[in-house]
């Protein structure tokens, strides 16, 4: 039987999730097997993670336009 196509975690859960892989992979505790397994299931939770929050920037920048038709511009923090 098929696997169900799991439903996309929330950016806080996956978050946690992510914080919980670090404090296993960390521990040292883990086979090199299931510590790769860790590891790509990070990678994933990460990459997800970094999409969500580019969305998330676009969604305010739009919001924060004066101009409806205004092109985004790349978002670059004070501190750079």
């Amino acid at each position: 039987m098929p696997k169900k196509a799991e439903q996309p975690a929330s950016f806080e859960t996956s978050l946690q999730q992510l914080e919980q892989i670090v404090t296993h992979l960390e521990s040292g505790e883990l086979s090199l097997e299931a510590a790769l397994n860790e590891f790509e299931r990070g990678v994933q939770l990460a990459r997800t993670g970094q999409q969500t929050l580019q969305q998330a920037e676009q969604r305010v920048q739009i919001l924060l336009s004066d101009d409806k038709d205004a092109a985004l511009a790349p978002f670059t923090p004070d501190d750079e």
